[in-house]
C-alpha cells in the first residue's frame, strides 16, 4: 500500500512548505485506508471495506498522490543545481535512495515472515526508489519526450491486454515487477513500474513547468498556521519514519482491541453469501433459489453451532457432512431442484 517519499531532499527553490503538507494529507489519506484495512482483516468489521471496490481506488489515488509528489520533489530538489549547470546533488540523492531501499528490502524481510503467502515483493518503496533512478534522465530530457514518456507507459497495459500481445514471459516471476503480465500477483503492496512509473514523470513534467514559475510568487513563503497544517508538513518532512512507523502501531493496537472484543457478530457473512451464491450458480443453479439458499443456509450453520467453524475453514469430516445436508435442504426448500 502507498508509502511516502521524496527522491531528495530539498534544494533549489528550497523546501516548500506546501509539498510537505500536501504529503502529510497523503499520508493521513494512507494512515485512514490502512485502519480500514486493519479493521476488516481482524475482523473488527462485517466486510473488510478496504477490499471493496471503492476501497481499492481509494488505495490507487492515494498511491498516486505520492507518487506524483515523488516525480516534483526530485524536480525541486534538483531544480536549482540543473538550473546553474552544477549537476545533480549526488550525495543527497544517494544517501536518500539508500534509507528508501533499505525501508523496501525491510518491508519484504518482515512480511515473508508475517504473511508468506501475500509478502511484498514490489510495493510502493520499491516503486519509488527504482523510479527516482529512472526519472533521473528527465529532468534534463525535453518537455514533450517526458510527457509521451509519462503517456506511454500509462498506456501501455491496457494497449497489450487491448491486443493480446503480451508474451507469457511477461509473468515470469522476474519480471512482475514491471507490470506487464497478464495476471495480478497475490500479495499485500504491489505497485509496479506501469503504469506507476508514468506519474513519477507526470510528476517530473509538472514540476518543471511550475518551477520556473515559483519565483517571487506567495506560494514559495507559504507555511502552514494551525496546528493542523503544522502537524502535516512535520509528518510530511519525515514521511518514511511515519509509513515504517504507522502501520506496525495500529495493527498493534488494534489486535489488543480484537482479542479483548472478539470478532464483529456479523464478520464474514456478506463474503460467505456471495461465495455461496456464486457456487451455486456456477453449479446449475438458479439465482433466485441460490440467493434464498445462501440465506437459509447461514441461519442453519449458526443455529448448529457450524458457523465459527465455517467462517474459519476448520469442518471436521462430521461437520462437513452435516452442512452438505444443510445446504440440500435450504435450496429444496428454496424451490431448487
Amino acid at each position: 500500500m502507498p508509502a511516502p517519499a521524496a527522491a531528495a531532499p530539498a534544494r533549489g527553490p528550497g523546501r516548500l512548505a506546501l509539498i510537505d503538507a500536501l504529503r502529510g494529507g497523503a499520508l493521513a489519506a494512507m494512515a485512514l485506508y490502512h485502519l480500514a484495512w486493519d479493521l476488516g482483516f481482524l475482523r473488527l468489521t462485517p466486510e473488510n471495506v478496504a477490499l471493496a471496490p471503492a476501497g481499492r481506488g481509494a488505495a490507487h489515488a492515494i498511491a498516486g498522490s505520492f507518487l506524483l509528489l515523488v516525480g516534483a520533489s526530485l524536480v525541486l530538489a534538483q531544480g536549482g543545481g540543473l538550473a546553474q549547470g552544477r549537476g545533480l546533488a549526488w550525495r543527497p540523492f544517494l544517501a536518500r535512495l539508500a534509507r528508501i531501499a533499505g525501508a523496501a528490502a525491510l518491508i519484504s524481510l518482515a512480511t515473508r515472515f508475517a504473511f508468506p503467502d501475500s509478502w511484498i515483493f514490489f510495493g510502493i518503496l520499491h516503486a519509488i526508489a527504482l523510479s527516482s533512478v529512472l526519472a533521473l534522465p528527465a529532468l534534463r530530457a525535453p518537455l514533450p519526450l517526458v510527457g509521451l514518456g509519462a503517456a506511454a507507459i500509462l498506456a501501455a497495459r491496457p494497449l497489450l491486454a487491448w491486443s493480446g500481445a503480451a508474451p507469457p514471459v511477461l509473468d515470469a516471476p522476474l519480471l512482475l515487477f514491471l507490470g506487464l503480465g497478464r495476471g495480478v500477483p497475490t500479495t499485500n503492496d504491489y505497485v509496479p513500474l506501469v503504469p506507476w512509473f508514468g506519474l513519477v514523470l507526470a510528476g517530473v513534467l509538472a514540476g518543471r513547468l511550475a518551477l520556473p514559475r515559483l519565483a517571487g510568487m506567495r506560494l514559495l513563503a507559504w507555511r502552514p498556521r494551525g496546528p493542523g497544517g503544522r502537524l502535516l508538513a512535520a509528518a510530511g518532512r519525515h514521511s518514511l519514519a511515519v509509513y515504517l512507523v504507522h502501520q506496525p502501531l495500529l495493527l498493534g493496537l488494534l489486535a489488543g482491541l480484537a482479542a479483548l472484543t472478539g470478532p464483529h457478530p456479523r464478520a464474514g457473512q456478506a463474503q460467505f453469501l456471495r461465495e455461496y451464491r456464486a457456487n451455486c450458480t456456477a453449479a446449475g443453479g438458479g439465482a433466485p433459489a441460490c440467493r434464498l439458499a445462501a440465506r437459509c443456509l447461514l441461519a442453519d450453520l449458526r443455529r448448529e453451532g457450524l458457523w465459527q467453524a465455517a467462517e474459519r475453514g476448520a469442518f471436521s469430516p462430521g461437520d462437513r457432512a452435516r452442512a452438505l445436508v444443510l445446504s440440500q435442504a435450504c435450496y429444496r426448500e428454496a424451490g431448487g431442484p
